[in-house]
């Protein structure tokens, strides 16, 4: 039998995916490596937090803004530049002299990736035909998933083991692979579609999308606003090891994979609304019994694996959403999605630097069930806005109707 996907496409494929998981693996690899990274330039972990919230805030401020100045450019070339200015950064992360080097290297490597990040999947669907693109979507997403199982557990391994600047040496180097690799293996697919500012003012000012897009930033910053504190969190409150750190980092990618695959089954049968509201209410709980709990290690792995499992059914869920609520607006309120993420997780990890010192493990899950909270409002607010412009609409299509 012939399979669906060429090869040539396959190997595609298999190439977006990977840059999606260097990606997501150098973004995120300063969350386990607080420590080696406070160590080698003597500086505090919450100093050290800042570069993630770093990271966060410029993809945010820059992806919407990357489609508007770029986004007629053909998307291969925007992978192209994307990969190269985030392997740029990585390599000065390594050679950094100092902390404000370090912090102008996150820059440089939000930059990148806000270059690279929103048009990865679109470019996977432009090179499959309709009836497979769900499928070509699938496979460069699971460099996400990957990411977040193998890559972030090994980078924190790398940062205790080599050093961070070796393992941001090892990130750049990917980084200018990745390139390559796409050169040699994604074909163009034409030119892209020009974003006007104007467009994403109308997105921004729509009541259902704005609020839409609070849920998306209130879930990551919620999130990250723990996870980002990881590695301090094992060895303060459950006075853990660096492998320790390793293990629970993996724990959370492997249950991850589990809950993605959960919602793609759940998907079938449940509104992306309501697996927002369980998923977010599981993780409520998931967290109040984490304040609860002795400080057990096996106690924090066993709530890791229902954290990553509620999580992973929210960021598909999430996106999902917004899909369905877009209309007209899908490719950039898609572009805006990630920045709103992204933002979140700059946020968070910005707020739970500053708490972090002052209360601990209580006050940074106390963070995180405020954060979720506002999320389940946002997602009120906006399932308000959506059966408000649907009555609307019902009323002229009914009269209509009457009329003819």
């Amino acid at each position: 039998m012939t399979p669906s996907l060429s090869l040539p496409q396959r190997r595609a494929l298999r190439a977006l995916s990977f840059a999606y998981f260097v990606q997501a693996t150098g973004s995120l690899a300063v969350s386990g490596s607080l420590v080696p990274i406070a160590r080698e330039w003597a500086i505090s972990e919450s100093q050290s937090a800042w570069l993630l919230a770093l990271f966060g805030i410029t993809f945010a401020l820059a992806a919407p803004l990357s489609q508007v100045l770029f986004g007629h450019l053909p998307r291969r070339k925007l992978v192209l530049y994307g990969a190269a200015t985030f392997g740029g950064g990585a390599f000065l992360f390594s050679l950094a002299p100092d902390y404000g080097v370090l912090a102008a290297s996150r820059i440089v490597m939000g930059l990148g990736a806000s270059l690279m990040g929103p048009v990865l999947v679109g470019l996977g669907a432009e090179l499959a035909h309709e009836k497979e693109r769900g499928s070509a979507i699938a496979k460069v997403l699971f460099g996400l998933s990957l990411a977040s199982m193998l890559g972030i557990p090994l980078a924190a391994w790398l940062a205790d083991a080599w050093g961070p600047r070796a393992l941001f040496g090892a990130v750049g180097a990917v980084s200018l692979l990745v390139a390559l690799n796409i050169r040699l293996t994604v074909p163009e697919t034409g030119a892209g579609v020009r974003i006007r500012l104007s467009t994403i003012g109308d997105v921004l000012t729509n009541a259902k999308l704005l609020s839409a897009f609070l849920v998306v930033f209130f879930i990551a910053a919620s999130v990250f606003a723990t996870y980002a504190f990881i590695a301090p969190v094992v060895r303060d409150s459950f006075h853990g090891t660096a492998h320790d750190v390793s293990v629970a980092l993996a724990v959370l990618g492997v249950a991850g994979i589990v809950g993605n695959l959960a919602v793609a089954r759940a998907a079938r049968h449940f509104s992306a609304e309501r697996l927002l509201v369980a998923g977010i209410g599981l993780l409520m709980v998931d967290m109040l019994l984490m304040l609860a709990a002795p400080p057990h290690l096996s106690l924090l792995f066993a709530a890791f694996t229902v954290w990553a499992f509620a999580t992973d059914i929210l960021w598909p869920t999430q996106q999902r959403r917004i899909v369905e609520v877009a209309g007209p607006w899908r490719g950039i309120a898609l572009a805006l999605t990630s920045a709103f993420m992204f933002c979140g997780i700059g946020f968070g990890s910005a707020v739970a630097a500053w708490v972090y010192p002052r209360f601990g493990y209580v006050g940074l899950l106390g963070l995180s069930v405020l954060l979720l909270a506002l999320a389940l409002a946002s997602l009120a607010v906006s399932e308000r806005a959506k059966r408000r412009e649907q009555e609307k609409c019902a009323a002229p299509c009914s009269t209509t109707r009457i009329l003819s």
